[in-house]
């Protein structure tokens, strides 16, 4: 195993939508993403143009990544393999969108469920929940630190 993180390409487009593909909690369809307006073509657009998206790489093959909204300060999206879980893949993940976003931000957020793994790992991290943003997800915060 030899993993490393890097700034996304377009190269890496289908990667990333594999990983999407593949996951167990949160899971979205093409067909889905496609619904929401998330297509390959948007996400390559948004690649090319600034510095969103890293890719976490395995002997080549993308095995995880994460996305940021880097105007907004949000944390859009970090998914990883079901195979990788549990690897710090995720963590470093993270801590590249993070150090993107807090050149820009006070302070970032994300939203996703309240009940989710996703939720306790990111509160791990040092997120915080902000709010309730509907029955079922919250907003969680987290401050650049001084």
């Amino acid at each position: 195993m030899n993993i490393r993180t890097r700034l996304a390409l377009s190269t890496d487009i289908e990667g990333i939508f594999e990983v999407r593909t593949s996951v167990k909690e949160n899971h979205l369809s093409r067909e889905e993403m496609e619904q929401m307006g998330i297509t390959e073509s948007v996400v390559t657009d948004m690649i090319e143009k600034s510095h969103c998206a890293w890719v976490a790489v395995d002997d080549g093959k993308v095995i995880g990544f994460s996305m940021i909204l880097p105007d907004e300060g949000c944390l859009f999206a970090v998914f990883v393999l079901p195979e990788y879980e549990g690897r710090g893949v995720g963590r470093s993940l993270v801590d590249l969108a993070e150090q993107e976003l807090f050149k820009h931000h006070k302070a970032v957020w994300l939203e996703t469920d309240k009940n989710s793994h996703a939720a306790k790992f990111y509160m791990r991290l040092g997120w915080v929940k902000k709010e309730n943003i509907s029955e079922s997800d919250i907003r969680l915060e987290k401050p650049r630190c001084v």
